[in-house]
């Protein structure tokens, strides 16, 4: 388990949802202040708040990488088309990975099959940033 990922698990253990865990522990790197990246990416829990949506560990993890590629000035299309690739990269990995995005196929809420746990999903996020996004890990 890499540095950044076991912070974010950490962060989890210490009360942040999975969404916050991993854009926490990498807010140092992105110019983010974790103060404010907290609330920003509370509602992106819980598969952005009921288990419908995307996994918060991703969501976390798609923000710190659109912070990371992205600037301040509206992206034209090559950049654009760097961060979408960059983002689906990290999408597709984790669905290979877990068999699913989604909050509610992770937690197996409707099947009773848990796919992932939280923290596997907030450790697999991380490590997936870090090889794509900062070229770390395997």
């Amino acid at each position: 388990m890499s540095e950044r990922s076991e912070q974010a698990v950490a962060n989890h253990k210490s009360g942040c949802n999975c969404s916050q865990s991993v854009a926490c522990a990498y807010c140092d790197l992105v110019g983010l202040d974790e103060s404010l990246a907290r609330p920003i990416m509370e509602g992106y829990g819980l598969g952005m708040g009921c288990m419908e949506g995307t996994c918060g560990a991703l969501s976390g993890a798609v923000a710190i990488a659109s912070l990371r590629l992205s600037d301040t000035l509206p992206a034209g299309p090559a950049r654009k088309k760097q961060i979408y690739t960059a983002c689906g990269e990290i999408m597709r990995a984790f669905r290979e990975k877990n068999g699913s995005v989604l909050c509610k196929e992770l937690k197996g809420a409707e099947t009773g099959k848990i796919l992932r746990s939280c923290d596997g999903c907030i450790q697999d996020a991380a490590e997936l940033l870090d090889a794509v996004i900062f070229g770390e890990g395997d």
